[in-house]
């Protein structure tokens, strides 16, 4: 029987963790994170053209004694990692926005609560302490907004991140057919297969069904059928720049635009009073034709010119894959699907262990590239090597 007693020895990388997760979450929830738009080349891309970046050591430094620490939005971070927002975490693995937002107080990274998890926002954010970044997927009832602004001020929730890149729905024809939905609709196939992963199903039944918490109180019934209609009525398809300045001027600290690929909409989000951009396309889960995040990462650094922080999402797998972003322009990274790998794996402390493993991974990098500092990584990356 395979053991998760030493986790360290046994899951050296994300990959090991992928493959154990997949074991134990039944297909239907497996989908739903695993799983892009289309042919699923964007998110193929995006680890891809990570993987091409190379970088040039520096060396007889002597002693080195690597600092993986960073300042972001006047909180001290132990890493240029956070965890970036997932929807229908619980679903995924059950109780993953409480162990996910402990972590992040734990491990000192923040961590992105998403409006579509499955956790009440007045849950999550005492429990990630100062590190409780809250997402944003624009309602279109400004009467909403305000109060979920409110709710996630309230429950200590430092920075808000405004999700811009999902339009409107996409088709994720790996979803469609297992009959993944939002809210989930547990079917008898879907039965079937969750009686054949005990450990997730063990979980749900100490954490109940998944369910939109932090939005059933806008739903007169909300059962799964009115909430479902809520979220695809409600929320998404209305960001405009107006609406931007305007959730800028709610918010009382930072506010960080997420999805951004163009330098001209990154340079325009700043002028319409962003604290920050997240260089992103969603995962892959939105336009298999979108280009691979890294590779919009260097022309929206150029154009931002140091005036706000530029955050990077999109295939961060590893602590080389932190340097990676961090020498193209990168103040900080963020990283979704690695942290959820880890709570399939290993179950409440998987994803300490991811960010562990990120730790020790980038600490070793910094080592073989010559760096104390994280602004000596920006003059070790050549480049792309050829495709």
């Amino acid at each position: 029987m395979s053991s998760v007693r030493e986790p360290s020895v046994r899951y050296q990388t994300v990959d090991d963790l992928q493959r154990r997760a997949r074991r134990r979450t039944p297909r239907f929830a497996w989908e739903y994170l695993d799983s892009g738009e289309g042919e699923e080349r964007a998110s193929a891309r995006n680890v891809e053209s990570l993987q091409r970046v190379l970088l040039t050591p520096r060396f007889l430094k002597g002693e080195l004694a690597p600092d993986t620490g960073t300042e972001l939005f006047g909180i001290r971070c132990s890493l240029p990692l956070g965890i970036a927002p997932v929807g229908l975490t619980g679903l995924i693995w059950p109780g993953a926005d409480i162990a996910l937002a402990e972590t992040a107080a734990r491990c000192r990274i923040p961590y992105v609560a998403s409006t579509v998890n499955t956790a009440d926002v007045e849950d999550v954010g005492p429990r990630a302490g100062d590190m409780g970044w809250f997402q944003l997927y624009p309602p279109r009832d400004t009467g909403v907004r305000e109060d979920l602004l409110d709710r996630a001020r309230q429950a200590g929730f430092r920075v808000l991140v405004v999700t811009a890149d999902v339009p409107a729905r996409a088709r994720r024809e790996r979803q469609t057919r297992e009959r993944v939905s939002m809210p989930p609709r547990i079917t008898p196939r879907h039965v079937t297969q969750a009686a054949l992963r005990p450990a997730w199903t063990l979980g749900l039944l100490r954490n109940g069904l998944p369910r939109f918490h932090t939005l059933e109180r806008y739903v007169d019934r909300a059962t799964l059928r009115e909430l479902s209609g809520f979220v695809g009525a409600s929320l998404g398809g209305t960001l405009s720049w107006d609406y931007l300045a305007e959730t800028c001027e709610m918010w009382p600290g930072p506010v960080a635009v997420k999805g951004i690929l163009h330098p001209d909409d990154a340079a325009r989000c700043v002028d319409t009073g962003a604290g920050a951009v997240i260089v992103s396309n969603h995962g892959g889960r939105q336009l298999d034709a979108a280009p691979a995040a890294i590779e919009a990462l260097g022309p929206v650094v150029d154009r931002i010119g140091g005036r706000v922080p530029v955050l990077f999402d999109g295939g961060v797998r590893s602590g080389l894959d932190i340097a990676r972003a961090l020498a193209l322009g990168a103040d900080f990274t963020l990283s979704g699907r690695a942290f959820m790998y880890g709570l399939c794996a290993l179950g409440s402390q998987g994803a300490g262990f991811v960010a562990s493993m990120f730790e020790q991974q980038f600490t070793t990098v910094m080592h073989q590239l010559g760096c104390e500092r994280l602004a000596e990584l920006r003059d070790r990356g050549p480049g792309f090597a050829p495709a």
